[in-house]
């Protein structure tokens, strides 16, 4: 696998409803990045049904995982229907759930169409990479961190600012290897990037980013639709962020994201923890 993502989904079927890891990503504080529990749990949830592409996810975060050892799902068959397949899968380490999530599966049908419009005047990441030089992957602050995804700002990058801002990210992103043609890999793909920049949203008001020294930040929850299947991952994305909240030691965001034709083609919801000690 050319790959680093394909690797990343790729898991080892143990049983009929049992898989494990074989790789994984480590986020800045040597842990696993929660975007991959996700996007492996939709690949195990996916592979005990007969095809169908997923419509949602609704997934809690209950302990930090270690890259020391594999992570074992555990899918349970819910539901399997004329329209929709239910799915619960349950993430293991050390004999102790990590994650839980429930999804569904959703058979291709028609039916009424209509969607917010890409926002204006958002500048192509090409013309953007052109004009810094370099594209913006990842600060300085946090260049020891590993991530197969290109990700461009369009205006401030909400992954690192101090600049006190409104509550509004956009940013490109896409994989960086190019990914097998396999609709599947491309929702698990999506499904590890859309928890890239949603907790860091949460922060653009405060003189804070979730590099801060004492900050401590975490995925509570996490939900996930898609919309369309007129995507690649290994294409550009736009990714809107917007927080409306913040309290409680806590941030809610939700993100919308486009594909270049303005389609939207998924959108996602995230509450974290954001303390400071």
């Amino acid at each position: 696998m050319d790959s680093p993502l394909e690797s990343i989904l790729s898991l080892e079927q143990l049983d009929s409803n049992l898989f494990r890891s074989q790789e994984h990503c480590e986020n800045f504080r040597k842990t696993l990045f929660g975007g991959q529990v996700l996007g492996q749990a939709l690949m195990a949830a996916y592979n005990t049904q007969d095809g169908e592409l997923p419509n949602s996810l609704h997934a809690y975060f209950l302990r930090a995982g270690s890259s020391e050892i594999p992570v074992i799902y555990d899918v349970e068959k819910v539901r399997d229907g004329r329209s929709f397949n239910s799915r619960r899968a349950v993430a293991r380490q050390f004999g102790r759930p990590i994650f839980n999530m429930s999804t569904s599966f959703h058979k291709e049908e028609k039916g009424y169409e209509h969607q917010l419009p890409l926002p204006d005047n958002i500048p192509h990441p090409e013309e953007i990479i052109a004009r810094q030089k370099k594209t913006a992957e990842l600060s300085e602050e946090h260049k020891n961190s590993v991530t197969p995804f290109h990700l461009v700002a369009v205006d401030e990058d909400v992954f690192s600012t101090k600049v006190i801002d409104p509550p509004v990210g956009y940013f490109w992103m896409k994989a960086m290897k190019p990914l097998p043609d396999s609709p599947i890999v491309h929702y698990c793909a999506l499904a590890f990037a859309s928890d890239l920049g949603l907790l860091a949203t949460a922060l653009l008001p405060h003189e804070a980013t979730v590099f801060t020294k004492n900050m401590v930040s975490a995925s509570i929850d996490h939900a996930m639709w898609f919309h369309s299947r007129n995507f690649r991952a290994d294409e550009w994305l736009l990714c809107k962020t917007f927080s409306p909240w913040a309290g409680n030691a806590r941030g809610f965001t939700q993100g919308s994201i486009f594909n270049m034709k303005g389609e939207l083609v998924a959108s996602t919801a995230q509450e974290g923890l954001i303390r400071e000690i």
